[in-house]
């Protein structure tokens, strides 16, 4: 029996082995399990907590993020396009009339050249560059100035020629108007008439911009609206003064200074009135300043008669200064157009010299408007822009028929001292004055000494240039001989169809005009920003008939604007193609001047320049 014994053995023995170790197992196991216990939950604790850390930062980190992208999205103009600033806040609109892309570029490394500057050294509008405008008017591809103003003032397209009236001949309501009407003050400075067509669009109404008699009574307020504007600055004294008057240019004795000083205007007409202002300081508004009979002269010639005529950069400061006084104690700010008008006439005339002193001209006022927001208590807005290009400028010249180089010489126009317009002026006063008796010789030599090397810098010129000036080359002749040895093209003395820049003082200030436009959104954005009602106005004006019991299909509804178009006049379509070199045939009841432009057979071009 011996298995059976020793299984009992074993079996006992090992029983109480077995016993002994699973009592310890037991026990080593409840023990571990306790410890196991309390690790877990101290661990899913740290879990937890790991992970509410976690999510708090990245919630943290989320809206730090949001917020920061906000600000930058803000700051570089990404904000919501149709939020409307609120207060108090005044916004200057300027124009560069008749200023493209490649009058910057011009300009540019004319400068660098010049004051021997870095190629980064560029200027103040090309670090305010926002965007581009498309310029069409409703009857050309090519608008002119009137039109594209139309476009700023109105925020409506109108045919060539149009003084805030539209194709269906009736006034509309300017920027300007509406800003008067909404408590703000109000403003215009330009460099050339201020009857001209740009200042013109934004407080006055006319059919056809070559009223300018009329024009300059409804900028005192001889219109439906009363007086509008509480500041005018700029030349076109001529259209203000009576036809029995010296330096008159009115076609009737209506003596509209007089007019102006009856309705509370203060009044100047030279530069000791304008320093009288002591640059904004000393000034009664409402103020009327008419600084020349015409244009105050290019930059280029203006800064040589310093004591006779202020700068555009001087009369902007001094507006700036006037406005911002006047309305230091008003819940309302106020609204400029300012104007470096004789930007278009350098291009008319194809003169390079007179474009880059005018655009830099227009460089340093804008750069005033910016130090005048920097410092005013009042929150405000830059926008500038041009209502077209003119000249066709490209800054490229093919002198011949082989291959051309690349270059352009800014030198040529760094020699210069004078424009082409007061050269020409100079040459037609010699040729009818000392210069009338003169052998030809003898007008050579005097026209090589003292209008080419003195006037212009140019010795190497041929005796045919000499003599295309003796025979009434004018001034068309001396800018060619600026523009060929400069290797400066045009191609056109009107205007051109390019898109023009639109400049800001900051991206976040003029959001919606950031990208390509059309001119009109232009005026939206300045209706908008100042939140006024132009179809309020609009609706002043067109209620405001000529004859009390006047309909609709009154030829002459609106006869406070003027004399109506000729029904042959488009105003609502373009032009179509009529053939190489065929003129479009006229009305020949019409007179081709009232069309407002002139070119070298004699139409006039509305700038006021002679062609």
């Amino acid at each position: 029996m011996p298995e059976p014994l020793l299984v009992a053995r074993s079996s006992s023995d090992r029983s109480s082995e077995r016993s002994d170790e699973e009592s310890d197992a037991l026990l080593g196991s409840r023990t571990s399990r306790d410890e196991e216990s309390r690790s877990s939950f101290w661990r899913q604790l740290g879990l937890f907590a790991w992970a509410l850390i976690a999510t708090v930062t990245v919630i943290v980190l989320a809206v730090l993020y949001q917020h920061q992208l906000q600000k930058t999205s803000s700051d570089l103009g990404d904000s919501d396009p149709d939020q409307r600033p609120s207060g108090k806040r005044n916004l200057i609109f300027m124009v560069s009339d008749g200023m493209g892309p490649a009058s910057l570029s011009l300009t540019r490394s004319f400068r660098q050249y010049e004051s021997n500057l870095p190629i980064d050294d560029i200027l103040v509008l090309d670090k305010h560059h926002i965007g581009t405008s498309r310029t069409r008017s409703s009857s050309s591809l090519i608008t002119d100035s009137a039109a594209g103003a139309t476009a700023f003032s109105c925020a409506k397209k109108s045919y060539n020629g149009a003084i805030s009236v539209t194709p269906d001949h009736a006034p509309c309501g300017t920027v300007l108007e509406a800003a008067k009407q909404a408590g703000y003050m109000t403003g215009l400075v330009v460099t050339t008439r201020i009857t001209d067509a740009t200042p013109a669009c934004f407080a006055s109404h006319a059919n056809m911009r070559s009223y300018e008699d009329l024009i300059a009574l409804h900028e005192i307020g001889e219109y439906p609206l009363g007086r509008v504007v509480d500041l005018m600055i700029g030349g076109g004294r001529c259209h203000f003064l009576p036809n029995s008057t010296d330096g008159s240019c009115r076609e009737d004795d209506t003596d509209v200074v007089q007019m102006a000083k009856s309705k509370g205007f203060s009044y100047f007409d030279d530069r000791s009135g304008f320093d009288a202002l002591r640059n904004g300081n000393n000034v009664d508004l409402p103020l009327l300043g008419l600084l020349a009979p015409k244009d105050i002269p290019y930059e280029v010639d203006r800064r040589q008669e310093n004591d006779k005529y202020p700068s555009l950069e001087e009369m902007t400061r001094t507006a700036l200064r006037a406005l911002s006084k006047a309305t230091r104690h008003s819940d309302k700010g106020f609204f400029i157009m300012i104007e470096g008008s004789r930007i278009d006439h350098a291009g008319h005339g194809n003169d390079p010299v007179a474009q880059v002193h005018e655009v830099l001209a227009y460089d340093r006022a804008f750069n005033a408007v910016l130090e005048f927001l920097e410092k005013d208590s009042t929150p405000g807005v830059l926008v500038s822009t041009s209502d077209h290009e003119t000249g066709g400028l490209s800054i490229a010249r093919q002198l011949h028929d082989s291959y051309p180089e690349y270059v352009w010489y800014p030198g040529v126009l760094a020699n210069a001292s004078h424009s082409s317009e007061y050269l020409g002026n100079s040459l037609e006063a010699y040729l009818n004055g000392d210069g009338k008796d003169a052998s030809h010789s003898e007008r050579q030599k005097y026209i090589r000494k003292n209008m080419l090397a003195d006037g212009m810098g140019i010795h190497d010129v041929a005796d045919s240039e000499v003599d295309k000036l003796i025979n009434g080359g004018g001034a068309y002749a001396f800018a060619d001989m600026y523009s060929r040895r400069a290797q400066i093209g045009w191609s056109t003395h009107g205007h051109s169809g390019v898109d023009v820049n639109i400049y800001a003082s900051s991206p976040k200030g003029a959001n919606p005009l950031l990208g390509n436009h059309e001119n009109t959104e232009v005026g939206s954005f300045l209706a908008d920003y100042l939140n006024l009602d132009l179809e309020d106005v609009t609706k002043q004006l067109q209620d405001t008939h000529t004859h009390p019991n006047a309909s609709a299909l009154d030829h002459n509804l609106y006869a406070w604007m003027g004399e109506p178009l000729d029904d042959g006049v488009v105003v609502d379509r373009l032009d179509t193609y009529h053939g190489d070199f065929k003129r479009k045939k006229r009305d020949e009841n019409l007179d081709d001047s009232f069309l407002g432009y002139r070119d070298l057979e004699g139409r006039d071009c509305g700038c006021g320049l002679k062609h």
